[in-house]
């Protein structure tokens, strides 16, 4: 059964930092696109940032320039590196694998697989 584990999240103040593991078990995450998505309850889901196999990255414009994809597939793990976290930030983060696409540079992520989430709250 094809599982995505995420851990990491908890509750920063504002500035601060956090890193989210997503561990992937029953398939490989090498030869898979992968991503993380937020959902804030008075938001639409956001995509915040996708990485393909050869590690192109993309990412949500609110994040842009402090949050880091990143994967290692070694260890069947994907990460993302939060900092100068802001209140905005405040969301249940979900890891995703799929297939993805490149246009124009930007990673688009088709999910097939989600993880359960991991609340992250950033106060101010």
């Amino acid at each position: 059964q094809e599982q995505l584990v995420e851990s990491g999240g908890g509750s920063v103040q504002a500035g601060g930092s956090l890193r989210l593991s997503c561990v992937a078990s029953g398939h490989a995450l090498s030869g898979l696109c992968a991503g993380w998505v937020r959902q804030n309850p008075e938001k639409d889901r956001e995509g915040v940032a996708s990485i393909d196999v050869d590690g192109h990255t993309t990412y949500g414009d609110s994040v842009k320039g402090r949050f880091t994809i990143s994967r290692d597939d070694t260890k069947n793990t994907l990460y993302l590196q939060m900092r100068f976290l802001e209140p905005e930030d405040t969301a249940m983060y979900y890891c995703a694998t799929g297939n993805c696409s490149v246009v124009g540079g930007v990673v688009h992520l088709t999910p097939s697989t989600w993880g359960q989430g991991t609340q992250v709250t950033v106060s101010s």
